[in-house]
């Protein structure tokens, strides 16, 4: 089932349970697809692209949450928390941070990495790699760690 199917159906879902939180995050997530297609015309968008849609609705909520806790608004940090816990569902499985280690230490060798200056490099064929199953803050600060313990 492609995921724009599964969406909608788990909005039907949704409003037979009477789930308002699910049901409106779903809205929210369909109403950002189709901005998404109507920003791509007349190329139709893919399922990357959803995929895409989805992870930036994903990276918002966690910032939100964070500055919500910050602020000490914890009924608006709780909220967030219920959204993004029905868009990581749609979300792809994630990598652990061994996994993402492992990966960032055999491209750190494959590219030749010597310094924190060829941190864009290593990101980038990283996010290559891990396709979307990891975090992009946590691959930066493991990419930074593991540059800065590099012998110079």
């Amino acid at each position: 089932m492609e995921i724009r199917e599964k969406i909608t159906a788990d909005v039907k879902s949704a409003m037979l349970a009477k789930d308002s939180v699910k049901l409106n995050t779903l809205r929210f997530l369909q109403s950002a697809i189709k901005n998404k297609e109507i920003d791509s015309r007349p190329t139709p968008i893919t399922a990357d692209d959803v995929m895409a849609v989805i992870k930036k609705l994903v990276k918002q909520r966690k910032e939100s949450i964070e500055q919500f806790t910050t602020a000490n608004r914890m009924d608006l940090a709780d909220q967030e928390s219920a959204e993004l816990k029905v868009l990581e569902a749609y979300m792809p499985t994630q990598m652990s941070q061994a996994d993402v280690e492992k990966i960032v230490n055999d491209v750190i060798a494959s590219v030749g990495a010597k310094s924190v200056k060829d941190m864009g490099t290593v990101m980038k064929e990283t996010q290559a790699r891990t396709a979307g199953q990891a975090d992009g803050k946590m691959i930066s600060e493991i990419i930074k760690a593991k540059l800065a313990a590099l012998p110079v």
